[in-house]
């Protein structure tokens, strides 16, 4: 198999978490921010470019199983702020913080299977399936798959 999709989540918003009979533990903490910078042709095909977060505090709650082994997690929070920079001419999009809950299963195998729901941003590179390069906002309901395997092959 190869590589379904990788990500960049961004943004999420704050969200109650009923935790049932799983065990589970939670984390939350201020987001530093980050800035990520990509050759052409990874995650726009015809320029270098920058995203860059700032702000926003995130919560994580981690599900294990009986073997103390994480099976899902759930984030939810108040993500960054993003700007996205065209390294070539200087020239930006921005966009403020939005609301998005990310909710994570993870495969014994490795395998993550993704659903984000608000709004998230999606970079597509080229050796995902479908094929990046490409780098999108959505907003509604996406979900995914990464297969950690398809390095190798």
């Amino acid at each position: 198999m190869r590589s379904v999709v990788r990500r960049l989540g961004v943004a999420s918003a704050m969200a109650t978490l009923a935790l049932g009979a799983t065990s589970a533990t939670a984390s939350g903490a201020d987001d530093p921010g980050f800035a990520y910078d990509m050759p052409a042709g990874v995650a726009c095909a015809d320029f270098d470019l920058r995203i860059e977060s700032a702000g926003g505090n995130t919560h994580t709650a981690e599900f294990v199983d009986r073997d103390d082994r994480v099976v899902r997690s759930i984030t939810a929070g108040k993500g960054g702020a993003l700007t996205f920079t065209n390294l070539t001419t200087s020239e930006t999009v921005s966009f403020r913080s939005n609301g998005a809950v990310v909710h994570t299963s993870y495969g014994v195998d490795g395998s993550q299977t993704v659903r984000m729901n608000g709004h998230t941003v999606l970079i597509l590179f080229p050796s995902d399936v479908p094929a990046g390069p490409s780098t999108t906002l959505y907003v509604g309901q996406v979900a995914f798959t990464v297969d950690t395997g398809a390095s190798s092959r």
